[in-house]
């Protein structure tokens, strides 16, 4: 609650009840004024068993302008956004919104006050309409909505902010950046002057980002205060905010504005060390095939076709990387080569033999190793120890078991050594996984299917939602994999770690091909078109390829 006894909430009614509209914001950030402080943060303190998450942090941002906070994964930024709106409570320091001490008890109080946050991962319903989506729990639709009146408001936020969206289509039907307009436009809706956007642009094509990063400088000049947290896509940061505020270990650690920053230097405050951006494909002797895929279909989880007949082939010392937007059958592809999924049509042939109805202990055994693009629920398991999680790929080596025993002296031995080899930091081995950064599970992982013995390693999504300093080890490892004569299928949406990584490039647009184009001759703008399903006949139609 405010200070001298104002409630955010007035008495008499629950957070969860419905309250009429002269209740459901204290009007606290209407007439904002550009350049005025909208909030404040002093001495923001929050401590979990073992580690600080934030360290006195002094945080403050302004109407009309967008405040990036950026930081390794762990350095404090998603504790520090949930306090701001309420989901967590700091142990130390105060929030002022307007100059006023405030107090969330939950996240209603943030939201009545006028702040909004759009997290990464969409809560949305997929089979309602856009429309619906964004009414949906409003305090003012009332048991019976009136949706042509809802919508004549939607439509004018629209207006406002330059937004492009069929309301009345159902979500399942949005791309990704227009879920993403949809989760904006809800918290505009409930009034929100103040947004925090959780890695905004994470699943977007670059087409989509283009667009949402002009969205974000509209909604700015129009007077509202956008804090984008991101971790790293840099050139976006530079590109669309106006000042930024750097974490590292829960600490503030660098606060600038963006004119004077370059990508260079914000990397070099994130992580504490210079971080190279420019990857250089060593020239590696391309070996015999590895693998082939011919006609390759398969199902995804809801029983449709996913994956549509595609076909490639790996070789030795190849990088093969595939470009899309999650949703497009990359997924179900990395799972079928994995032998996790079945394929309901065509053949995988590795090294001469074909493989498509092989077990995956069966594709252990000759060399094939799976990075999921889910590093929590499907790369890892959370409640067993490191030395155990890298024991998941031990357990048919003579080395390491007999008789259905597992020889833990000398697990414990491999995994010291992985995860030393790999920069895994953690107290020991026995320290469960669960407890470990995003970067350095992955770290786990990979220390986990890179090994003597693996010949074509499958990376899904492997640098997803790292930082700079993790995302720059995970690819050098890859070109160090290349390097050592391994074949390996690369799955990304980050269209500059695909065009620095890769050999060829395999744009994948509704379970196909759109085509596979040598590196040399790939072009960001042709690659990132053929995403969004553009072909290549058309592309050289409109001119973008002579």
């Amino acid at each position: 609650m405010f200070e001298q006894a104002v409630p955010i909430r007035k008495a008499g009614y629950s957070s969860h009840k419905h309250r009429p509209e002269s209740q459901v914001r204290s009007g606290l950030l209407e007439g904002l004024k550009r350049g005025e402080t909208v909030l404040e943060a002093r001495g923001i303190t929050k401590r979990f068993p073992g580690v600080i998450a934030n360290d006195h942090i002094d945080f403050e941002i302004k109407a009309g302008e967008v405040h990036a906070v950026l930081g390794e994964n762990g350095a404090g930024k998603t504790t520090l956004m949930n306090i701001l709106f309420g989901i967590l409570k700091p142990d130390e320091g105060e929030i002022y919104v307007r100059g006023r001490k405030v107090e969330f008890k939950s996240p209603l109080d943030a939201i009545n006050l006028g702040i909004g946050m759009v997290h990464q991962h969409r809560k949305l319903i997929p089979a309602h309409t856009a429309l619906e989506n964004i009414v949906l729990g409003h305090p003012n639709t009332g048991k019976i909505p009136d949706m042509k009146k809802a919508e004549r408001e939607v439509r004018e936020l629209c207006e406002k902010y330059g937004f492009k969206i069929d309301l009345n289509a159902r979500v399942w039907q949005l791309s990704a950046g227009e879920q993403q307009l949809v989760e904006i436009l809800k918290a505009l809706y409930r009034g929100a002057k103040l947004l925090i956007l959780d890695e905004p642009t994470s699943v977007l094509t670059p087409l989509e980002t283009e667009r949402f990063l002009k969205s974000l400088k509209s909604m700015a000049k129009s007077g509202l205060a956008v804090i984008p947290f991101i971790t790293h896509k840099l050139p976006e940061v530079i590109s669309v905010s106006d000042r930024v505020t750097i974490l590292r270990r829960g600490k503030v650690v660098k606060r600038l504005e963006t004119r004077k920053a370059t990508c260079k230097s914000l990397a070099k405050y994130m992580v504490g060390r210079e971080v190279l951006f420019r990857l250089k494909r060593p020239k590696v002797k391309i070996g015999e095939e590895l693998l082939r895929v011919e006609n390759l279909s398969a199902c995804n989880d809801k029983g449709v076709l996913a994956l549509k007949g595609v076909s490639f082939s790996v070789r030795e010392g190849e990088i093969f990387g595939i470009a899309g937007v999650t949703g497009n059958g990359q997924h179900e592809l990395a799972e079928v080569l994995a032998g996790v999924r079945k394929a309901e049509g065509g053949k995988i042939v590795f090294r001469g033999r074909e493989i498509t109805r092989a077990s995956v202990l069966e594709r252990l055994k000759v060399g094939i190793r799976y990075v999921p693009a889910d590093r929590v629920g499907v790369g890892s398991i959370g409640g067993f120890s490191l030395s155990e999680n890298i024991a998941l790929n031990l357990y048919f080596d003579k080395e390491f078991s007999k008789w259905g025993l597992l020889n833990y002296k000398n697990i414990r031995k491999q995994a010291e050594k992985a995860i030393s080899e790999f920069g895994v930091v953690a107290p020991n081995i026995d320290t469960k996984a669960a407890h470990l950064s995003g970067g350095n599970l992955q770290k786990l992982i990979l220390a986990r299917v890179i090994t003597k013995d693996t010949k074509f390693l499958i990376a899904n999504l492997p640098t997803h939602g790292l930082d700079v300093g993790a995302t720059e080890f995970v690819q050098n490892r890859l070109l160090e994999c290349k390097k050592e004569g391994m074949g390996i299928l690369l799955i990304s949406e980050d269209l500059d770690e695909i065009m620095q990584v890769s050999d060829k490039i395999a744009p994948i647009y509704e379970g196909k091909f759109v085509s596979i184009i040598p590196a040399e001759k790939a072009k960001k703008e042709i690659i990132g078109a053929m995403m969004a399903g553009a072909s290549q006949g058309k592309i050289c139609n409109r001119g973008a390829v002579k």
